[in-house]
């Protein structure tokens, strides 16, 4: 046991020292400042980011705030949407009743004044009667004391027509004391009954319907209805 120990220990001493570490070598002052500089630009890079966070979670709670007054603007609208479609509802009947109401009144007015001026021509003519004249709009036939409608676009209305022979369209008119026809008959067609014949016919019937008349007059100026025919002139 003991020649043990004493071998262990002889080997000990016969095993070469462990080499001593090198001390660390200090760093030198440019790699001071590189080191300051880096750490100064991490610092920086941190600062903008945590501002960025913290504008965007302004921004975020902006948008909550503008999504709550929306939701909040939506619901009252939606309420008083619904409250509009009640009241609509419930006075939709009496609505229609009073539109129905104002047609009639409305009808009613325009009766009431074609009549009144029906009314008021006839009173005029009677007047005028009693008092040996003729009124304004009476109807009168062609005497030698009117003097007949005088048409004045004649030239402009008169219709061209074709597969016709010359000859002379009469269409009688009534003519009112403005000068508006109010009615047409016709007088005196083409000869012959071809489909061209009656064509050419129904124009001059139609131009009829457009003439402009310097209206029939009495002898004492005053303006009324007559019967008169015109004539058409086909090439």
């Amino acid at each position: 046991m003991r020649l043990i120990v004493l071998l262990v220990t002889a080997l000990a001493l016969a095993a070469p020292a462990p080499a001593a570490k090198p001390k660390p070598k200090a760093p030198s002052l440019a790699e001071l400042r590189t080191q300051v500089k880096k750490l100064t630009a991490e610092r920086d890079e941190l600062k903008e980011r945590l501002s960025s966070m913290e504008n965007l979670q302004q921004e975020l709670a902006a948008a909550l705030r503008s999504r709550d007054i929306a939701k909040e603007e939506a619901l009252g609208a939606r309420k008083e949407l619904d409250r509009l479609k009640s009241t609509l509802s419930e006075n939709q009947s009496s609505g229609e009743t009073l539109i129905k109401e104002l047609h009639d009144a409305k009808a009613g007015l325009a009766a009431a004044k074609e009549e009144n001026g029906g009314l008021r021509r006839e009173l005029g003519q009677l007047n005028a009667r009693l008092a040996g004249q003729v009124g304004e709009g009476a109807l009168v036939a062609l005497t030698p004391d009117v003097s007949p409608a005088r048409p004045m676009n004649i030239k402009k209305v008169t219709p061209t027509v074709k597969k016709v022979d010359r000859g002379v369209v009469v269409v009688n008119v009534l003519v009112n004391e403005a000068g508006e026809v109010l009615d047409t008959r016709l007088l005196q067609g083409l000869p012959g009954d071809g489909e061209w014949v009656q064509k050419a016919n129904d124009a001059c019937v139609e131009a009829a319907r457009r003439l402009v008349f310097d209206p029939a007059r009495t002898k004492d100026g005053v303006r009324v209805r007559v019967w008169q025919g015109v004539g058409f002139l086909l090439d």
